[in-house]
Parts: C-alpha cells; sequence; structure tokens
C-alpha cells in the first residue's frame, strides 16, 4: 500500500467529523433563531397588550366609574337625599377611590372619571385628585394626575396653551384653559401649590394642574399641564360650547 493510500482513512474520518461539527453548528444556529423568534413574537404581544389591553381595561373600568357616578349624582339630587355637611372641608369630604367629577380634554377627544386620591389603586385606570389641593371651581390649585400610559395621559404633550380643559361635577361645568404645558423633575411639588409653582403664595385664580411622567414608558420627569378657570355654568344648561354645546 502506497503513502497515498495509508492516508485516505484518516482524511475521510476527519472529513466526517467537519461534517458533523457543521451540522452541529446549523442545528445550534436553527435553534437560537427559532428562540429569537419566540422571544420577539413574546415581545410583540406584549407591546400590542400595553397598547390595546391595557387601553381596553381603562375604558371597561371607565364605564363602570361613569355609572357608579350617574347613580351617586342622581341620588343626591333627589328630594329625599340627606342634605350635605357643608362644614366638611371640601378637599376631605370624598374618600379615596371615589369618583366624583368628569374630565375632559377636547383638544384629545378624551373624557375620564376622576376619583380622588393618587395611589396606585385609585389612578390604576383613572386619573386622580391629589388630596388637600382645591376642588373644581375653587380658588386654589385642583390637581389631577393619571398615567402616562394609552388610554389615559398618553397624548398630554398635545395639550397646549389656550387649548380647553373642562370639568363636570354634580352642580357644575368649569371651562378652563391652558397657560403652560412645561417639563419638571419629580421633585417638583411646587407645581400642585395653591397658586402654582409659587409655594407658600396664597391663590388668586381657579387654576387647574394635570400631571403624568415623562417622556412615554419613564418616570424620570414630569409633564406639567396648567390651565385657569374662564367660566362657570350650572350642569342643568348642558355642556360649554367648548363640548358642542
Amino acid at each position: 500500500m502506497s503513502r497515498l493510500d495509508s492516508g485516505a482513512p484518516t482524511l475521510a474520518v476527519a472529513r466526517a467529523g467537519e461534517s458533523e461539527r457543521r451540522s452541529t453548528a446549523r442545528k445550534v444556529a436553527r435553534g437560537t433563531g427559532q428562540a429569537l423568534i419566540t422571544l420577539g413574537l413574546v415581545l410583540l404581544l406584549f407591546a400590542i397588550y400595553e397598547v390595546y389591553g391595557k387601553a381596553s381595561a381603562i375604558d371597561a373600568r371607565q364605564r363602570s366609574l361613569s355609572q357608579q357616578l350617574d347613580r351617586a349624582w342622581a341620588t343626591a339630587a333627589s328630594p329625599t337625599a340627606a342634605a350635605p355637611t357643608a362644614a366638611a372641608p371640601t378637599g376631605q369630604a370624598v374618600p379615596d377611590g371615589t369618583a366624583f367629577a368628569r374630565l375632559y380634554l377636547p383638544r384629545l377627544g378624551l373624557h375620564w372619571v376622576v376619583v380622588e386620591g393618587i395611589s396606585l389603586a385609585d389612578i390604576a385606570d383613572a386619573p386622580g385628585h391629589y388630596p388637600e389641593t382645591a376642588m373644581p371651581g375653587e380658588f386654589g390649585n385642583f390637581s389631577v394626575a393619571g398615567h402616562r400610559e394609552p388610554g389615559m395621559f398618553w397624548d398630554l404633550q398635545r395639550v397646549q396653551p389656550g387649548d380647553a380643559i373642562v370639568v363636570e361635577t354634580r352642580t357644575s361645568w368649569y371651562v378652563y384653559h391652558v397657560t403652560i404645558n412645561e417639563i419638571v423633575t419629580p421633585h417638583s411639588i411646587e407645581v400642585i401649590a395653591p397658586t402654582p409653582d409659587e409655594p407658600g403664595a396664597p391663590p388668586d385664580a381657579a387654576m387647574l394642574t394635570l400631571t403624568t411622567c415623562n417622556p412615554k414608558w419613564s418616570s424620570s420627569q414630569r409633564m406639567i399641564v396648567h390651565a385657569r378657570l374662564d367660566q362657570t355654568t350650572a350642569r342643568s344648561a348642558g355642556p360649554p360650547a367648548s363640548l358642542g354645546g
């Protein structure tokens, strides 16, 4: 047997080993690719849920809160209803988590029932009123927090100076007009002071402040919308012109 012939089996084994290694590499690559595709699909489904699922959940909860509010207002308007305790401080008269008003942003074509309180449970599916700040129409700063998520204050950046913000209570319509939309730090609590951005100053107007996280999907900043009360009408007169009334 020649030297050339004697080396043939070794070469065949080497080629077989190389073929096996390539086959294994292809299987690993195929498996990794399938895992990445699966992960991508999971992330896509999660993103779809964040955009549509949570918005749907908020809508469902808002419908329930709206029905509760209508029943409460109807009961309060009943001739047999007990008279309210006028001596109770307005900002403390509403228990946490209780629906008490509606908030309309005509620029966005959206509206929500507002609840008392800003805990995570309170504002999970509704804007929440900061306790101890003014109530709608009062001198001071009616301040409301909402999540920066689809179905809530997602597009609050579109609300700009001059835009109307309307608040509906059991007895009245309040039309505010935006004075500023600004970005502040999460620690800028002066934005909800009775006179916004002037802590310690006595209020000289009825103001409204909306707060939410900024930018979207982050809580590193806060977006703040301030508005001043321009018009008050009886609820029985129907919605104001800014709502098509």
